[in-house]
């Protein structure tokens, strides 16, 4: 990949982990953001994550620092640091040193995963790590798919990928035929970017002979800024995905994959089987098939844009800029926000999913 204008050092929330990568007492090492991390869980459950070098000589607290109770213990000398990253105790002194702190992230556990808030400001969040299955608006549950961690799941550290590349994908209509091999390329009907979560869905199939006209299958998308989506499929194999893109440095990412496959009858309860693992492969082949041409791309800007997709990849550019620390890249064509130059001639008519559905069935014989 040819270096990315974009900053690595975006806001927002990237995992880090699976929850299950970090047990009880545990201490976990990570690199994210060009800063050497630990997370660790404290006695209680609970999850951090500092950087990893302690306060007093710098010790690194991943290699031989060790939880107690809800503290974490320098391997060098003992000092104890609590989960806000202020020391409470030097075991030789009367008092702790209460004017050292070792930086400490917004941490939070949610679908099965570790994120954590990055901003290089320093600004708390404002914005959540959306639930993939509470905020979907249905009544589905974990308790319906098969756990998906580590069965379902995949994970390719260190590769030359932008998050925002994966954001873009969820824009680009024109790909799902050429790399995934849909019969017909999808439908947009919503793009909505109007704050830091936006919400995108489209009509697709993937069945052989489908058709825009006769699908009845989609996917919608929730992406809490540009380290964070989730997308639930409808009215095919029932799964959620969670794809998810963390910057290492100033020229690799982590990328993982998650996935949730809905429970066959008969199978209601238990760990993941045969048919889970092979309908999780199937989805994970299509993700990593994306993979494989991110890991090469150069980032376009300004891109060369036909007129059908000038608008979804415009909205999407335009909304990123607000995670950046510069507001994006430099060179932007002030009357182009996203640095797309507009093409002429067709223009974009908005339409609800609901028109849509109407005007369908009244073209129905």
């Amino acid at each position: 990949m040819a270096r990315t204008p974009l900053s690595m050092t975006p806001t927002g929330w990237f995992q880090v982990a699976w929850c299950s990568e970090i047990p009880v007492r545990s201490v976990h090492t990570m690199k994210y953001f060009g800063r050497e991390m630990v997370a660790w869980r404290s006695a209680s459950g609970t999850v951090s994550v500092f950087d990893a070098f302690c306060e007093h000589l710098g010790a690194h607290l991943g290699h031989g620092g060790h939880v107690e109770g809800e503290n974490l213990v320098c391997p060098f000398h003992g000092w104890e640091w609590n989960r806000e990253g202020r020391n409470v105790c030097i075991p030789y002194e009367r008092h702790p040193n209460r004017g050292r702190r070792i930086r400490s992230y917004p941490v939070v556990e949610r679908n099965e995963a570790v994120w954590i808030w990055h901003d290089i400001d320093g600004r708390p969040p404002h914005f959540d790590v959306p639930d993939i299955f509470g905020d979907f608006g249905d009544d589905r549950t974990a308790a319906d798919y098969y756990p998906p961690v580590p069965a379902a799941t995949l994970f390719r550290p260190g590769l030359e990928i932008h998050p925002q590349y994966i954001m873009e994908n969820g824009v680009d209509f024109a790909h799902f035929k050429f790399v995934h091999k849909t019969p017909f390329m999808p439908e947009f009907t919503r793009h909505d970017f109007g704050g830091p979560v936006s919400y995108v869905d489209f009509t697709i199939a993937f069945d052989e002979g489908a058709t825009l006209e006769n699908a009845t299958s989609g996917v919608e998308s929730i992406n809490a800024g540009l380290g964070c989506s989730v997308t639930k499929s409808w009215g095919m194999v029932d799964n959620r995905t969670m794809p998810a893109v963390t910057p290492v440095d100033e020229h690799t990412s982590d990328v993982r994959f998650t996935v949730w496959i809905g429970r066959k009858p008969g199978e209601e309860t238990g760990d993941i089987t045969r048919y889970g693992t092979i309908m999780a492969d199937l989805v994970i082949e299509q993700f990593a098939a994306d993979i494989d041409i991110w890991a090469h791309q150069r980032y376009s800007d300004p891109p060369a844009l036909s007129r059908k997709e000038y608008e979804g990849f415009t909205a999407l550019r335009n909304w990123a800029r607000q995670f950046y620390p510069d507001g994006g890249p430099d060179g932007a064509d002030p009357s182009s926000p996203s640095g797309a130059v507009p093409p002429t001639g067709e223009e974009f008519v908005r339409i609800r999913r609901s028109e849509l559905d109407a005007l369908r069935a009244a073209a129905q014989p």
